[in-house]
């Protein structure tokens, strides 16, 4: 096995892991959701704003987040934040009360955003620099994070109803993934530096200091960044109403049975981590632009097809197709956007995370005030909305290399 692909090999470890445990955290601490309401005697809209607050942290991180990485990179800021989300487990397993619950997970949600744009950042720079398309797979760990936490949930509660013991048990789980993922971690995290050629004239000193200015003033976002904002919105939407709406939809617009009702997020579930461990390859062949202009068509294609035909079994293609098709969109603009700067992927996580937020709360508004079914016409429009948004997007060009993780790299220049 050569240097090279061990070099790659694990650095994608190791960023997989950051992603893993993103997606563990979050189900761990949403998987007990039912414990703390009853420790603390809540009732559903404290809860409801319990998860508001959280993601108000992440979407209101971004400002913090953009200074973070310029001062400390990505590779301590992942490390940094990803302990910090185990400190959020260990403080809600003894928070004596609703208020200071509300300050926890608030500060989850910044720690949620600082992580989401550094281990991106890592993932994108580790594309660059062994030009490999990997993003997908890595966004593939997060799903596996999310099960093993809730089989982790599972197993614990049928020993202990203790939130100590099983919060305790996953921090400790996140701090040792901290320490066997941190080494593997790259310490550049500027992919479009891969991007220039060995012969590229090297600027001076003077040069270096004016760009180092630059990068510190404040800058309006370019318009290829606030497409890139637009496509990740619509694309979270398009995902959290799924998650949201799928079940009732089924249930009360297709008269599904109780027991057929929760396939609608399994379906698209599984489709999404199905197409995330296969789309890197489509990356490589297609290009990233071809892949989310294609894949949004489908889902909002396949979406619409579905509401206009009815039935079970038709509206269950509908949400496959939705999960297929949406399942690359989020990997691709995390790239694009990493390629402009830690600035741009900052800016355009948050409004990932606002769309992921507005968007249930919107299709509900939409169907409070017409039908259900528009509600689900208007998660197919935001679909088409994300290709759309990719035709102004710049995407890289592909180029003819091998999958990342089939035992064979590209030539070495040198």
């Amino acid at each position: 096995m050569s240097p090279v692909r061990d070099d790659f090999r694990r650095s994608q470890l190791a960023i997989a892991a950051l992603f893993f445990l993103l997606g563990f955290q979050y189900a761990t601490w949403v998987s007990r959701i039912p414990a703390l309401k009853a420790r603390l005697d809540l009732g559903e809209a404290q809860i409801g704003l319990l998860l508001m607050t959280c993601g108000v942290g992440a979407a209101v991180s971004f400002p913090l987040v953009a200074v973070l990485m310029r001062r400390f990179g990505s590779r301590l800021l992942s490390v940094l934040s990803a302990l910090a989300l185990g400190v959020v487990l260990v403080a809600l397993s003894v928070v004596p009360d609703y208020p200071l619950t509300l300050l926890v997970l608030f500060c989850d949600g910044v720690a949620v955003g600082c992580l989401n744009v550094a281990m991106n950042a890592q993932g994108a720079a580790l594309e660059a620099r062994y030009a490999r398309t990997t993003m997908s797979r890595l966004h593939a760990t997060f799903s596996a994070g999310s099960l093993l936490a809730a089989l982790l949930a599972s197993g614990v509660t049928a020993f202990t109803g203790t939130l100590a013991v099983h919060f305790g048990l996953a921090a400790a789980l996140l701090a040792v993934l901290v320490v066997v993922a941190r080494p593997g971690l790259l310490t550049d995290d500027a992919p479009a530096a891969a991007q220039d050629g060995p012969d590229q004239e090297q600027p001076d000193q003077e040069q270096a200091s004016a760009a180092k200015k630059d990068r510190r003033r404040f800058a309006l976002p370019a318009a290829a960044t606030l497409w890139m904002g637009l496509a990740m919105v619509f694309g979270t939407v398009t995902e959290g109403a799924m998650n949201d709406w799928s079940a009732l939809y089924l249930k009360d617009v297709v008269n599904a049975g109780a027991g057929l009702a929760p396939l609608g997020i399994a379906v698209v579930s599984v489709m999404m981590v199905l197409a995330r461990i296969f789309a890197d390859g489509w990356r490589t062949r297609f290009g990233d632009g071809r892949i989310v202009r294609t894949g949004s068509l489908l889902a909002g294609a396949g979406l619409a097809l579905a509401l206009l035909v009815g039935g079970v079994v038709p509206t269950l293609i509908g949400f496959a197709c939705v999960g297929l098709g949406v399942a690359a969109v989020t990997p691709c603009v995390y790239v694009a956007a990493a390629r402009q700067g830690s600035d741009a992927l900052s800016l355009v996580a948050a409004m990932g995370t606002t769309g992921l937020l507005a968007g249930p709360a919107v299709i509900g508004f939409i169907a409070d005030a017409t039908s259900l079914v528009w509600g689900m016409a208007a998660v197919a429009v935001s679909a088409a909305v994300v290709s759309l948004c990719a035709t102004r997007i710049g995407w890289p060009a592909p180029e003819p290399h091998p999958e990342p993780l089939d035992g064979r790299l590209a030539p070495d220049a040198s």
